[in-house]
């Protein structure tokens, strides 16, 4: 079927998911998907799976999507996605952090079913997953900064470890098929200093808690993916058994049938910049509230790499890793970079020098802390994995990234609009 893609142009106010979805057209019979008139989510059919943003995201219209951490920075941004493509959301984070949390302002537009509660809870987390019975689930509850994480070692591994412990258990009670794509970081490696990009297959550690748990989060859902959600391999009569007595109240009211198929991936994303992050200890707020204030901007470690990236990219590759993995559970599960291309991955003074820039003003100086904890000096990412099994590409390169952060934060400050509107605008720049 030949598709007509009608150029989408930004009107006055920004369009929402469902008003650029309208905007593109297959000729031909009236088609509720671009892809043609089957679901590219359950089609057995060997076609080409198409992996343009709008192909990706509207893939999951009608679908079934459980969000862990959806009041934070990222899930915040994959809810707006999700919810303007008609994907039907179930959320379950603890509150939004602080008075200007990107998620409350986004709230009042958002079509989710919010479950306030602690990933650590593990008897309400699996109820809130067993009876939504998802189709989709990601899991970006954590306590994600490193620096914390050096003085509240305990909370970081419990909620990023048993937290994820606590979602994979939930997920061997589900009847029904499912696929789990697991959030965790760039900072998994064993990290030698070399500045070589990290491949998938490079041996797994962590100097501060809150690296070393995230690769223990790698490791424990390897764990489960051969324990317990094996695809079409064998696995040993104990794990089958297991596997068996945790969907036994389900399958008592069907009556025999096979085990559900569960894919599981995780995601190991760079550093994400964006509109609406506020967090504490990260270069693009530090730098906003200085120059709001006034203030010079005082830089940890000016010499560090990074692999920098607009927040869309990774999530719009976790979404795409999720629709291939539905398809097929036994050839994508397993674990992913997504990161920029290596003429991005920058250092911290080349990555404020262009927010700089792009802010038109301010200054900063070099201040590392004497008694600062261990930070990584270099840390780069090779993509190459996902770009060659999933068709996965950064959209946005590092000086885009920045131009469009600092665009959100000025207008926001400026009042020119509001953060619904400014992501709304960012959105739609992306997926054109």
């Amino acid at each position: 079927m030949e598709m007509l893609v009608v150029p989408l142009t930004l009107p006055s106010a920004p369009l929402r998911m469902t008003e650029i979805f309208s905007s593109v057209h297959v000729s031909g019979p009236s088609a509720p998907l671009r892809t043609g008139s089957s679901d590219p989510l359950t089609t057995s059919e060997s076609t080409e799976i198409k992996t343009s943003p709008v192909d990706v995201i509207e893939s999951f219209r009608g679908k079934k999507v459980f969000i862990t951490g959806h009041t934070g920075f990222k899930g915040s941004w994959l809810t707006l996605l999700l919810s303007n493509a008609g994907a039907i959301l179930k959320g379950y984070a603890l509150a939004p952090d602080g008075e200007n949390a990107l998620y409350s302002y986004l709230e009042p537009d958002l079509k989710i079913d919010s479950v306030i509660a602690d990933i650590r809870d593990a008897a309400n987390l699996r109820d809130a997953i067993t009876t939504f019975e998802p189709d989709f689930v990601f899991h970006l509850a954590a306590q994600p900064l490193v620096r914390y994480s050096y003085t509240a070692p305990v909370e970081t591994f419990e909620v990023n470890v048993m937290g994820t412990v606590h979602l994979l258990e939930a997920l061997r009670h589900l009847p029904n098929k499912c696929t789990a794509v697991i959030v965790t970081t760039d900072k998994v490696y064993e990290n030698n200093e070399s500045g070589v990009p990290f491949k998938e297959t490079d041996p797994l550690g962590g100097h501060d808690p809150y690296s070393s748990s995230k690769a223990a989060c790698e490791i424990v859902v390897a764990s489960y993916l051969k324990s317990y959600f094996s695809v079409g391999v064998d696995v040993s009569e104990l794990a089958v058994a297991s596997r068996q007595s945790a969907v036994a109240s389900q399958q008592s009211a069907v009556g025999s049938r096979q085990l559900p198929v569960i894919g599981i991936a995780t995601a190991r994303a760079g550093n994400v910049i964006g509109g609406g992050d506020w967090a504490k200890d990260r270069i693009i707020p530090d730098l906003v509230a200085a120059l709001e204030s006034g203030n010079t901007l005082q830089v940890r470690n000016p010499g560090a790499v990074r692999p920098w990236q607009h927040v869309l990219d990774p999530l719009f590759g976790y979404l795409q890793l999720a629709m291939l993995l539905h398809n097929d559970p036994e050839k994508y599960s397993g674990s992913y970079n997504f990161g920029p291309n290596p003429e991005d991955q920058l250092t911290v003074n080349e990555i404020v020098e262009l927010a700089l820039k792009s802010w038109g003003s301010g200054t900063y100086i070099a201040s590392p802390p004497s008694d600062a904890p261990h930070e990584a000096a270099h840390l780069r990412l090779d993509i190459s994995k996902a770009k060659t099994e999933l068709g996965w590409e950064p959209k946005w390169n590092a000086t885009t990234a920045v131009e469009r952060t600092v665009e959100w934060y000025k207008n926001i400050l400026g009042k020119s609009s509001n953060k619904f509107e400014s992501c709304m605008k960012d959105i739609n720049a992306f997926m054109n």
